[in-house]
């Protein structure tokens, strides 16, 4: 079924904390000890799920206390525009990046590129076929630069999986020249230790600047073998980018980063980066690396600089991103628990787990400190077959005010104010009801960005979604624009 409706935001919570509990363990027990994969690590999963538990689904749909299957439901001030299914690609869509009047949107099989100037008729541009999950993506002048995070028999878009094991497997980097969106070239590959999850580009005039952050290494994998305890950094030269390289590997954990499970039970073991933020106006980045949360300088971006170093070994299990207010004196940070594979916004998992947390930075310079506020978690009730985690989002840029859209997967688009760092609050949503009622499945918003007056969301199963927050907290940013956004790459937007 299919419907479009308002509802007012719902908070009353699913009764199936007894069944959450076994779903729970079942998926999450073996998993935060290790290095939590990512969503996109593998293909969407799908996990059957107890009788109670699609009985208790399927109740709480007909009370109307969720959506029903593939229902859309929002708050009364978001308009949904369109929606872009998937064509040419299948694959899991991940990433999105923005330039001009285009939308640059990955997935595991590639990217494809839309024409966004008719923002409620988006066109597709470009599908360009190159598989390598998860296919992080971000653009940069005639550049776009994809990771690629499973091990492939060469760096050609035509390679195929090859097991980590062998010497020959490559993972890493590849560079795109985009002049032609029409007609995307792929010009240049650069091989990083244990591929590349993500990445975040810090762009200068000459050159580009990449952080690759990725984890997980093993004595079996020849090109990615522990500790990996740092980030790659790859210079690309704008005019050769066939000539980047790897400059540099910092070591961001000299004492081997958060031990994890037994010392930390619950929490990931710190064996590289998830994800890095950067602020180059302000010449600060912040890294969510899997037990880890980092704060450190960029003025030199060959020599990255800690900072302050954070763990929460009480609610957090994977420091999955980062978020910059646009003042610079908080950093928003997301836990992945469950690995994007799990239902925990729950009444079993509860308002502190699975979380965002609000960290304001206190002090100046080399002595700044990330100091906790509190925590964020949508609070509008999900089926236990829905993965719902706390993902990708961005600033909505207003002065006085700090805003952020945010993607939950299947908890959907939220967008939420934390102006007050202590007392954070949703102000409005967008949501699908259940994918399915009897199996859990991997699905929803992946990454969901305010651009030029619009929030896009690309979501994994569905496509690409165009929204409109109509909010006089939120109007004012209509009014900014930007001619370029990678999100992990954060503007000064009133300073230019």
């Amino acid at each position: 079924m299919t419907s479009l409706h308002t509802t007012p935001v719902r908070r009353r919570r699913l009764g199936v904390a007894a069944a959450a509990a076994g779903l729970f363990a079942t998926l999450l027990m073996a998993g935060p000890a290790a290095a939590t994969p990512g969503p996109g690590d593998s293909a969407a999963t799908r996990t059957e799920v107890s009788t109670r538990q699609e009985a208790e689904a399927t109740a709480a749909i007909r009370s109307g206390e969720i959506p029903g299957v593939d229902e859309i439901v929002h708050s009364g001030n978001i308009t949904h525009l369109t929606n872009v299914p998937k064509d040419a690609l299948q694959g899991l869509n991940t990433d999105l990046a923005f330039q001009g009047k285009y939308a640059f949107a990955g997935n595991f099989d590639g990217f494809r590129i839309f024409d966004i100037s008719n923002p409620k008729k988006p066109k597709t541009v470009a599908q360009v076929l190159c598989p390598g999950s998860q296919n992080d993506i971000s653009v940069s002048g005639n550049l776009l630069f994809l990771s690629t995070d499973s091990s492939r028999s060469d760096n050609s878009c035509a390679s195929t999986t090859q097991p980590a094991t062998e010497k020959s497997s490559w993972e890493g980097m590849k560079v795109f020249d985009i002049s032609d969106k029409r007609n995307p070239k792929y010009v240049a590959a650069v091989e990083t230790a244990c591929g590349s999850h993500t990445h975040t580009i810090i762009p200068e005039r000459k050159n580009v600047y990449i952080y690759v952050s990725s984890y997980s290494p093993s004595e079996t994998f020849p090109d990615c073998r522990p500790p990996h305890d740092g980030i790659s950094v790859i210079k690309v030269p704008r005019q050769a980018p066939e000539k980047s390289r790897v400059v540099n590997f910092p070591v961001l954990f000299p004492d081997g980063g958060n031990p994890g499970g037994p010392t930390n039970p619950g929490v990931s073991k710190t064996t590289g980066c998830h994800d890095i933020t950067v602020l180059p106006s302000k010449d600060l980045a912040a890294g969510a690396c899997m037990g880890d949360g980092l704060l450190f300088s960029i003025k030199d971006p060959e020599n990255p600089k800690i900072i302050d170093r954070v763990q929460d070994n009480v609610n957090f299990a994977f420091w999955h991103s980062a978020t910059f207010n646009q003042r610079a004196d908080k950093v928003v940070f997301t836990d992945e628990l469950g690995g994007g594979g799990a239902a925990t916004c729950n009444e079993e998992i509860g308002p502190k787990r699975g979380a965002d947390g609000i960290y304001d930075i206190v002090g100046k310079g080399d002595h700044r400190k990330l100091v906790f506020r509190s925590y964020f978690k949508i609070d509008r009730p999900q089926a236990d077959t829905e993965v719902c985690v706390a993902h990708n989002g961005s600033i909505i840029p207003v002065k006085g005010r700090d805003l952020m859209v945010q993607a939950w997967y299947q908890g959907g688009v939220s967008v939420w104010d934390f102006t007050d760092s202590s007392k954070p609050k949703e102000i409005g949503f967008f949501e699908r009801g259940p994918v399915t009622t009897d199996e859990v499945t991997t699905a929803g918003s992946w990454s969901a960005y305010y651009y030029n007056g619009y929030i896009y969301s690309n979501d994994i199963e569905k496509g690409f979604d165009v929204l409109r927050i109509d909010d006089r907290r939120t109007d004012p940013a209509k009014r900014v624009r930007t001619d370029e956004l990678n999100v992990q790459t954060q503007p000064d937007y009133f300073d230019r």
